[in-house]
């Protein structure tokens, strides 16, 4: 016998009077931010919050913290996923409730991320009988340095096997009021370079008896931005960004190296060593160029983040479910970019879906970019968040 559906109205009446609490959890995580895999404050104040829902968390990657809302009902596994980590930025939003870890910030969204989750277990959890399957609440450490991988290596895909995953980003680029759901590539891949150009120290006054890594890594900056406009295919963006530049200790000295960090970004994933990868092409510039300016180059690759893609399936249940929690389909816009998320280590195993929940109101100042000193979220969104979870697991978990 299949379980009855819940009662939608009253639903919704529970997650709107969660509204104070939620916005409570979301200040408690903005105020105590902490960095990837030192997220030891913020996965204890999880630990005893989903015990006290009378579940069961267990760690995973360390800092990591998942439970299993099982109903009691045959069906399938649904993960949630919210990430945790602060970025290492000094707050300048100006809030009554900012950060109390100096040069430490919740400046993209994780802590609403966490909170809304959060919400959403407390919910789900009062109404567990009514659903098929088992919900698998998973809360990521690290997400800013690809921190996914370590749990899926311990098994956070497995026992139970999770058949589905769902993830929210709070997004200060779309609108309070709106939510992104696209399918296909909706994040770009990431790589992170280091290059160190090697040359040959010596007096600024003689540079033809030294060999110059500085003006060798002026080139590599500058040829390198050709592969952009000269190399790839128009329709698939790529950019690379030069983050790090460090080279020398006084003004009249050449120095012997000159060290360079950055990023590729892309929407579309190539096999990796594919002379049409923009990684490999970067690679064969950068040797190049510092060959002809007699310098040699190590360079380093960190392959961090493969595009995210959304599962065509798992999109149109979400673009149900926003219509019902937002009242009608006219919220639910396209939605791409190519920042990179490590959602998509769990959606290139399941069928996933990656949603952007808007939170952009320029009265309020929430239109500030991810990452920046003064970014902060329009808490009335915040329900929405929850309501997008809570429907979303019912939906997928009743329909199959």
């Amino acid at each position: 016998m299949n379980p009855a559906p819940a009662n939608q109205a009253e639903l919704d009446r529970q997650i709107k009077a969660l509204e104070p609490e939620v916005i409570r959890l979301y200040r408690h995580f903005h105020q105590y931010p902490e960095l990837g895999f030192k997220e030891f404050r913020t996965a204890e104040f999880i630990e005893t919050y989903l015990a006290d829902l009378g579940l069961d968390p267990f760690r995973s990657a360390g800092t990591g913290v998942a439970a299993v809302l099982d109903s009691g009902n045959p069906g399938p596994t649904l993960m949630l996923r919210a990430d945790m980590d602060a970025l290492p930025v000094t707050e300048a939003a100006g809030l009554d409730f900012a950060s109390k870890n100096p040069g430490v910030m919740h400046a993209c969204g994780h802590d609403a991320h966490m909170a809304m989750l959060l919400a959403a277990a407390r919910v789900l959890t009062d109404h567990g009988t009514v659903l098929k399957g088992k919900i698998k609440l998973v809360f990521q450490p690290n997400e800013e340095a690809a921190g996914a991988i370590y749990m899926i290596e311990e098994g956070i895909m497995e026992n139970p096997k999770v058949d589905a995953a769902m993830g929210i980003h709070i997004w200060s680029q779309i609108p309070s009021g709106q939510v992104g759901i696209s399918a296909g590539t909706v994040m770009g891949g990431l790589d992170v370079f280091k290059l160190r150009i090697k040359g040959k120290g010596g007096h600024t006054g003689y540079p033809h008896q030294a060999v110059d890594p500085v003006i060798a890594a002026a080139g590599v900056i500058q040829g390198v931005q050709a592969i952009q406009t000269r190399e790839m295919d128009a329709r698939e963006p790529t950019i690379i960004m030069f983050g790090r530049l460090n080279a020398g200790e006084k003004a009249n000295i050449i120095p012997e190296h000159a060290d360079l960090e950055g990023t590729i970004r892309f929407l579309t994933a190539l096999p990796e060593h594919s002379p049409d990868n923009p990684t490999q092409k970067f690679i064969r510039i950068c040797e190049h160029i510092c060959d002809a300016h007699r310098c040699t180059c190590a360079i380093d690759i960190n392959h961090e983040n493969i595009p995210l893609v959304n599962d065509e399936h798992m999109v149109k249940m979400a673009r149900r479910t926003a219509a019902r929690v937002f009242g009608s389909l006219d919220a639910v816009v396209e939605s791409r970019y190519i920042a990179s998320e490590d959602f998509s280590e769990f959606s290139s195993r399941v069928p996933g879906v990656f949603l952007f929940l808007g939170c952009a109101d320029p009265a309020k100042g929430t239109d500030v970019s991810h990452h920046h000193p003064a970014f902060a979220i329009d808490e009335s969104v915040l329900t929405k968040g929850v309501a997008l979870h809570v429907h979303g697991a019912l939906t997928f978990l009743n329909q199959t």
